[in-house]
């Protein structure tokens, strides 16, 4: 018995000469579940969505916005910072159900560098450094636009708010889990979150259905923190994270957005720093007035004028 005990042990030992296999192992990171995992049915999450986005008619925030333009495609990516290396300070303005208003201001002097704003079909930018106008349809029609020039306020709309099904809409649900991120309690361990990940399709045209978005949700809190929106050719057009959800009232509401548009290559960061909901303003805070007389105008939706560089002619400044 020994004999046949010690023959089996030097055969299994010769296997991988024999074989010409050998084995080698290495350490990674250990990861573990969230310390606490909830679930949620379908019927739940998309009641969970449709609350949200029916709790907020209106929205007044302060933030500070920093973005970046370039890719892969260009070879190269330029941030944009004020000279302290932070970001822009500014205003978002939402009202159900299509309008928003974007406003960034020139550092230390405070007025606006840019100022655009939307009624969910049409766009008006106002860029007074540059004594210059974009108007156009609120979506990029101008492939070869990229970077800052390709920026509509819808996208920042659509990422900000996130609607829920559809009428003519199919939805399903699957799990998966977001990528993991350092332990507080735990050096070299990772936390992986179990999350629910609803895609809206477009209704079957015979066999086929189009993607149109996929909101990620985590388990840990059942909050999104991730919204991927596609386009009608099936490409990510949107990309929005978000996370340092706060409570405001009894809204809970991301301060950290990060908007991704890979497309456009595009990259902006939003961070709420003073936030107030549904309060009904004196006037009207969508009316941002005429394109002064000496701006230079240019339509996005005119080929011709979309075709040249944005902003490239500057009418002459007044001397006032």
């Amino acid at each position: 018995m020994r004999i046949r005990q010690a023959f089996a042990t030097g055969l299994l030992a010769l296997l991988p000469a024999l074989t010409g296999c050998l084995s080698h192992s290495h350490s990674v990171l250990k990861t573990r579940l969230p310390d606490v995992v909830q679930n949620a049915t379908l019927d739940q999450l998309l009641k969970q969505v449709d609350d949200r986005y029916a709790a907020v008619q209106s929205m007044q925030a302060s933030i500070e916005i920093t973005y970046s333009t370039g890719g892969s495609m260009q070879g190269a990516i330029k941030e944009y910072t004020n000279l302290n290396g932070d970001g822009y300070d500014g205003y978002i303005i939402l009202g159900k159900p299509e309008n928003i208003r974007v406003i960034i201001l020139v550092p230390f002097v405070k007025s606006n560098m840019l100022d655009m704003v939307s009624d969910g079909a049409s766009f008006k930018m106002l860029i007074p450094p540059e004594h210059c106008a974009i108007v156009g349809s609120d979506v990029v029609k101008n492939s070869s636009s990229k970077g800052i020039y390709s920026l509509r306020p819808g996208m920042i709309l659509d990422s900000l708010m996130i609607r829920g099904l559809q009428p003519g809409q199919v939805v399903t649900l699957t799990q998966d889990s977001r990528p993991g991120y350092p332990d507080p309690k735990k050096r070299k361990q990772l936390i992986v979150e179990p999350d629910y990940d609803i895609e809206f399709l477009s209704q079957p045209q015979g066999d086929v259905a189009s993607t149109l978005r996929v909101i990620h949700i985590s388990r840990a809190n059942l909050l999104p923190w991730r919204q991927d929106i596609y386009n009608a050719d099936g490409k990510i057009e949107t990309q929005a994270f978000y996370d340092n959800y706060k409570t405001f009232g009894d809204i809970k509401f991301p301060t950290k957005i990060r908007i991704e548009r890979p497309l456009d290559e595009l990259s902006l960061t939003i961070l709420i720093t003073k936030d107030t909901f549904n309060l009904k303003p004196e006037t009207d805070p969508f009316d941002i007035g005429p394109i002064p007389a000496n701006d230079s105008v240019q339509n996005m939706d005119s080929p011709a004028s979309a075709a040249t560089a944005p902003c490239a002619a500057h009418a002459t400044q007044s001397p006032n």
